[in-house]
């Protein structure tokens, strides 16, 4: 009797083990992330460390996340939306509020970005910001004092705004991004109006603002101008932040001469973030905080950076960036340039017709 007891009790034991062992085998993450947003090391090493199974795909368009979202099972764990597209969802319901509890280093996240990112996540109880940016003005400086002289407005929409800037820097090609959410709100504030309005007049007086120096935009496209610039094609864009970084570098790197320059206006800008969330279907939500918690160690989240050419919301992960990234105040906001930055948020379905009626106006007005 006694040897049938040791017998079950070796068997259930090795029951035990067996199914202690599937389950740390089953242990997995799956995140859709944008392309190339991670630096390759990150996800690898979370896996060895922890045993959790990485999947990790990647979409190109907030429009893309968005339809898998909206059905109600993405099959993912964690996913990276942009913020104007997150107050949407959270309404739609598709995403679970984050249990801070499992994220003790959220206290190394910066509260005045937090505060900013609020408009599109109130409270901050679904989101976890990962890099940010803001749209600003690329040039090529040689061009541009060509164009205007020494004191040309880089420092300020005048540069864009102002048609007789805009017919000097014609013949050396202005970009903007093709992005009525993005250029339309600029030209609202710097009208002095709400760039979030909901009042369909100011669009009309957006607008004609556009109408006036639209004879001297080359195109509108949001990513073509990259490349432009530090190919010397065109000698100032509206982009973002980050990709004018990029892509100076490149331009040293392949020792073609151009300088690609860029600046944070003086009257303020958007500020966009990008932000790691949880699906309400998500099955691995355990191991999601893992990672987001492993994210926002700033050890982790500095060298992502570094890779990314952005700065982000962790304010202890600053002192180990490169000065090349957080001593530019053109790519991280000073705490007072902070104050003149604006967050773009969803329109109601009336009035993102009005906004997109007049987008199409504009760029069809040549």
């Amino acid at each position: 009797m006694h040897t049938i007891k040791r017998l079950l009790g070796a068997g259930l034991c090795g029951l035990t083990l067996l199914a202690s062992a599937v389950q740390a085998e089953q242990r997995e993450l799956r995140v859709y992330n944008w392309a190339d947003y991670i630096l390759p090391n990150v996800p690898k090493d979370f896996a060895k460390q922890t045993g959790i199974k990485v999947i990790w795909d990647t979409f190109d368009t907030n429009e893309s996340l968005e339809a898998k979202l909206l059905t109600g099972n993405s099959g993912y764990d964690l996913v990276v939306p942009s913020n104007q597209f997150l107050d949407t969802q959270i309404k739609a319901g598709v995403f679970q509020k984050l249990d801070k509890s499992k994220l003790p280093n959220w206290q190394h996240q910066d509260p005045a970005l937090l505060k900013l990112l609020q408009t599109n996540d109130p409270g901050n109880q679904y989101a976890v910001p990962y890099m940010y940016g803001t749209v600003l003005i690329g040039f090529n400086p040689a061009k541009v004092k060509a164009a205007l002289g020494d004191n040309a407005p880089v420092d300020s929409w005048d540069l864009v705004f102002k048609p007789e800037n805009m017919e000097k820097l014609k013949s050396c090609g202005v970009a903007m991004l093709d992005s009525p959410s993005e250029i339309l709100p600029l030209a609202l504030h710097y009208l002095g109006l709400d760039p979030n309005s909901q009042n369909p007049a100011d669009y009309e007086k957006a607008k004609e603002l556009m109408l006036k120096v639209r004879p001297y935009i080359t195109y509108f496209n949001s990513a073509k101008y990259m490349t432009d610039i530090a190919n010397g094609d065109i000698c100032v864009a509206i982009g973002y932040s980050g990709s004018f970084y990029q892509f100076g570098n490149r331009a040293k790197e392949s020792g073609n001469g151009v300088v690609v320059d860029w600046r944070l206006p003086k009257e303020g800008a958007p500020i966009w973030f990008d932000t790691f969330a949880i699906p309400k279907s998500a099955k691995n939500v355990a191991e999601a905080h893992e990672f987001l918690n492993t994210l926002l160690d700033p050890k982790v989240i500095a060298p992502i950076s570094d890779f990314l050419g952005y700065p982000n919301a962790n304010k202890d992960s600053l002192p180990l960036i490169s000065k090349d990234i957080t001593g530019n105040p053109d790519l991280t906001p000073t705490s007072e340039a902070l104050k003149n930055l604006y967050v773009v948020q969803p329109l109601p379905q009336k009035l993102e017709r009005v906004r997109t009626r007049a987008w199409t106006s504009i760029k069809s007005d040549k």
